[in-house]
């Protein structure tokens, strides 16, 4: 015991600042950033590559970050340097279009708008989620789970876990939704009560990702219930999920189109 509160002790305070304390690696991949200026007549060398058809060049060359593995076979692939993943983590919206990058070249990419101001008066200081893994891998769960830990502590903004649907706020899902999952996502989402709000958690849970197109799965939590957010990723880094609910509850925003 005094091992471990001499280690508290020198290790400090862990948790870090947020917004604007997270201090990411350089191999983190972020946003995506696309020059189509740079890009080759003709050339598809990215889409061809990239594993869940995300990438498209025609009429121009947009990536769509919810079937985005973040793998990064397009930047290897693309012979001119046209795609690359900056260091932004912050990439969850509230509509499904807005995850496609470059649709407009010369609009910024548009990150997800507060709830309307009755359901933010209800859970904006007191958010509970019951968690449901709809045919997961486990990579989302985890990186969902580390919300609570001493790093990114989501407590601290009244956000929690609960075990019941009955006593949450809204759901946040991962995974692509097998067809197994399908009756009990069902029954969870009827469970928890009104106003609800539902959180599509990674690639899978928004489009199914890498299992899309199989018959085993649903592509995505949108195709059972609605869906309030989208967080990106595959999976998305704790970070990225924690914008995503802040800005949803209108703690922490921008102006639309402001990036």
């Amino acid at each position: 015991m005094l091992k471990a509160f001499k280690e508290r002790l020198r290790q400090g305070h862990r948790t870090i600042p947020f917004p604007g304390g997270a201090s990411l690696p350089e191999s983190f991949r972020g946003l995506p950033l696309l020059d189509a200026s740079r890009c080759a007549d003709g050339c598809s060398a990215c889409a061809e590559r990239c594993p869940t058809d995300a990438i498209r060049t025609e009429p121009n060359l947009t990536l769509d970050l919810g079937r985005c593995l973040f793998c990064a076979e397009c930047v290897a692939a693309c012979p001119t340097g046209a795609i690359r993943f900056g260091p932004d983590y912050r990439m969850a919206a509230r509509r499904r279009d807005d995850l496609v990058v470059g649709q407009d070249p010369e609009e910024p990419y548009r990150l997800a708008e507060a709830l309307d101001h009755e359901t933010r008066r209800l859970v904006g200081r007191s958010l509970r989620l019951r968690q449901v893994s709809a045919g997961g891998s486990a990579g989302c769960e985890l990186e969902a789970a580390a919300l609570g830990n001493v790093v990114f502590d989501f407590a601290r903004f009244g956000i929690q876990f609960v075990a019941s649907p009955r006593h949450a706020d809204g759901l946040l899902i991962t995974g692509p939704v097998t067809r197994n999952m399908k009756l009990a996502l069902e029954k969870t989402y009827q469970a928890v009560p009104p106003p609800k709000i539902v959180i599509a958690v990674g690639a899978a849970a928004i489009s199914g990702g890498p299992f899309a197109g199989y018959p085993e799965v649903l592509d995505g939590a949108a195709s059972v219930i609605p869906v309030d957010l989208f967080v990106p990723g595959h999976p998305p880094h704790p970070l990225t999920i924690l914008d995503g609910l802040l800005r949803l509850l209108g703690r922490i925003g921008e102006p639309a189109g402001s990036r």
